[in-house]
């Protein structure tokens, strides 16, 4: 099978040809249909998470048909379309795993960092953490579900009932977000890369009541914000927008450094939290909710063998939406 892996940090992916493995307890092999292109993956290829062992395959917005399945496995039969998340294994005994708090668990491996992910045109997944997906999104439009949508579901959902939401960094999840959140009745103000008059475009498109750079106040107080954005000096930014008892989530895996500021801009109740990972109960609750909606996703199509150009698009904001790998023969 062909596979674009990642042989060292910072250096572009490697086409790689090798075997299929087979699926072992609990496991299924998974036919990849499309891989959506996340900043999870930069992450990854540019050395900003710890060490971990290499090659490694990235790609954790998987959409697929299982071809094989591993003993142990009767939740899901050939041919079923699945989607494969970013949280890809748990212990499922520690503290945090038996108090639904499993996106905690220390134990924890991640599909496209310690598990080969979809860059490829085959992936082994424990089948625990293979979701249903929903009819009406073809393969392409189903994949930015399985990340974007996920963290950014779980983001809104620590956002409480904030009526006016910022959201900083309008990319793959907060094109989703923003989605859901206008469904709920909220407004949602997009706050972009200075001069990105495009992004600010697409905002108002689904719905935002005011867009404009990141480095401007906001004309109203916010309830909460969300940052998607990994630059920490937005943080601050972000709680002077606040109003007193709200919120400032980071839901990025990684962001660079938070500079120091004032107390009085944290005073009056404000709180910063960030997000990480995911549960299954997310993903159930999001998947649910996604065609009721409904959201729709813009994607912006690339070929396997074009994962570092889709790479290099998404690190200089040069995507619309989210960017997703193909695998045409399937």
């Amino acid at each position: 099978m062909r596979t674009m892996q990642l042989l060292r940090p910072g250096q572009p992916l490697q086409l790689v040809n090798e075997a299929p493995g087979k699926p072992g307890r609990g496991q299924v092999l998974v036919r990849v249909a499309a891989c959506g292109v996340c900043r999870t993956d930069l992450h990854i290829v540019d050395g900003d998470l710890p060490a971990l062992n290499h090659p490694v395959v990235p790609g954790h917005e998987i959409v697929g048909r299982v071809a094989e399945i591993g003993p142990g496995v009767d939740t899901l039969k050939i041919d079923d379309r699945v989607g494969i998340p970013w949280l890809g294994w748990t212990c499922g005994q520690c503290g945090y795993c038996t108090s639904g708090r499993e996106n905690l668990c220390d134990e924890a491996r991640f599909t496209g960092y310690q598990l080969n992910g979809g860059y490829a045109e085959d992936v082994i997944a424990d089948s625990r953490y293979c979701f249903s997906l929903p009819d009406g999104y073809s393969d392409t439009e189903a994949a930015p579900l399985l990340c974007a949508g996920l963290i950014g579901y779980r983001a809104l959902v620590m956002a409480g009932d904030a009526q006016r939401l910022g959201i900083y960094g309008f990319g793959a999840a907060a094109h989703i977000v923003a989605q859901v959140a206008r469904y709920q009745g909220r407004q949602v103000f997009a706050f972009t890369r200075p001069g990105d008059l495009e992004a600010q475009e697409f905002a108002r498109g689904l719905g935002a009541c005011w867009t404009g750079d990141s480095t401007v106040p906001s004309p109203q107080p916010l309830d909460a914000a969300i940052l998607f954005a990994p630059v920490g000096s937005l943080v601050p930014a972000a709680l002077r927008a606040t109003a007193k008892g709200g919120i400032v989530v980071c839901a990025g895996i990684h962001m660079s450094d938070i500079p120091a500021f004032p107390y009085d801009i944290l005073w009056g109740e404000r709180r910063i939290v960030s997000v990480a990972n995911l549960t299954r109960k997310d993903g159930t609750e999001f998947l649910a909710l996604a065609p009721k909606v409904p959201v729709k996703t813009s994607v912006e199509t690339f070929t396997l063998e074009q994962a570092n150009e889709a790479l290099l698009r998404l690190r200089e904001g040069r995507i619309s939406g989210a960017a997703v790998l193909t695998l045409a023969s399937r």
